[in-house]
């Protein structure tokens, strides 16, 4: 997703599994991988030939970071802050130069990425991602032996080549954004309804998918975060959870500053807000850090309500 989003990729995101992937390495070393799109992506598009990158500019990472980074926020993802509550450093974009160390894992998220190539052939789609996760399983049984680097993936990879402890997040509420509500006048800053019911359509059968896979699937634990309502709770109820807009982004132009955020690569004027802690969103589409950070606090550590059968914490204990 990008805060430019046409709606067709709107349709598309709903097909998108978003998943940290977890695994026991040596000496009681927990690592994360990560697949999924703009939500999740740390910066892999600014790598891409012929991909322009808003979030490669200002003013994204204006908070944490003071530069832009290719997250299309403010400051830090939800995977940031997991891997901070895991005791791992940031796991930086699979595709950035220089050396890495895979044992504490890899990001493999791309902003505007979907299922199918299709959905967006200029960036990296889910299959391609998982192509990417095997030159990493490759990469560490070079370096750790077969023996240990069993050890280190056995619960990292999907089920059928061995993971068997996955993290899930089901698909926001799309047809609130900013970007979905300025899109339509007659809405007079509604949500788009006919989105959001193919989201809650997708959200039940992901829901009911899981639970099957659970009984069949010998050891598989997952865990499954209810990004729709947590979110929604904060755009409608702002004030409840420390905001004081749930509706608009804290930058871009037009209604709801919707779109542009950043005005091009600065070519063009745009909003921006003077605080973006009292925003649920950045720009159209994407959150604030603000905002990450109790989603992130959710996933890790949440209720059942939120993130279950298990949060993350827990499935990171059954490693």
């Amino acid at each position: 997703m990008a805060s430019t989003w046409p709606l067709v990729e709107l349709l598309f995101v709903i097909k998108i599994i978003l998943e940290r992937l977890i695994c026991r390495c040596p000496g009681e070393h927990k690592a994360l991988f990560v697949f999924g799109d703009s939500l999740f992506d740390p910066g892999n598009n600014k790598y891409l030939i012929n991909v322009t990158d808003p979030a490669a500019y200002w003013p994204y990472g204006e908070t944490f970071f003071r530069h832009p980074t290719g997250r299309y926020s403010d400051g830090r993802l939800v995977p940031d802050f997991i891997a901070d509550f895991a005791n791992l450093p940031l796991i930086p974009p699979y595709l950035q130069p220089g050396l890495h160390n895979w044992t504490d894992g890899a990001n493999f998220a791309s902003a505007g990425a979907g299922v199918l190539h299709e959905t967006n052939p200029s960036v990296i789609d889910l299959k391609t991602q998982l192509e990417y996760f095997k030159n990493v399983v490759k990469i560490l049984r070079e370096e750790l032996g077969e023996a240990e680097a069993k050890r280190v993936l056995t619960t990292a990879e999907i089920y059928k080549i061995g993971g068997r402890n996955i993290g899930f997040q089901n698909v926001g509420p799309i047809g609130c954004t900013p970007y979905a509500r300025a899109q339509d006048p007659e809405l007079k800053g509604g949500c788009l309804e006919k989105l959001q019911m193919l989201v809650e359509w997708h959200n039940m059968a992901l829901s009911n998918t899981l639970e099957k896979l659970a009984k069949t699937s010998p050891g598989f634990n997952y865990s499954l975060f209810d990004y729709y309502h947590t979110l929604s709770d904060r755009t409608n109820m702002p004030a409840k959870y420390g905001f004081k807009d749930g509706r608009s982004a804290c930058c871009g132009i037009g209604p709801f500053r919707g779109k542009n955020c950043g005005g091009d690569r600065g070519t063009e004027l745009y909003e921006l807000c003077r605080n973006p802690n009292e925003y649920v969103w950045f720009d159209g589409g994407h959150n604030t850090e603000h905002a990450n950070s109790q989603l992130a606090q959710l996933i890790w550590a949440g209720p059942p309500n939120a993130t279950g059968p298990y949060n993350l914490k827990q499935l990171f204990g059954r490693v």
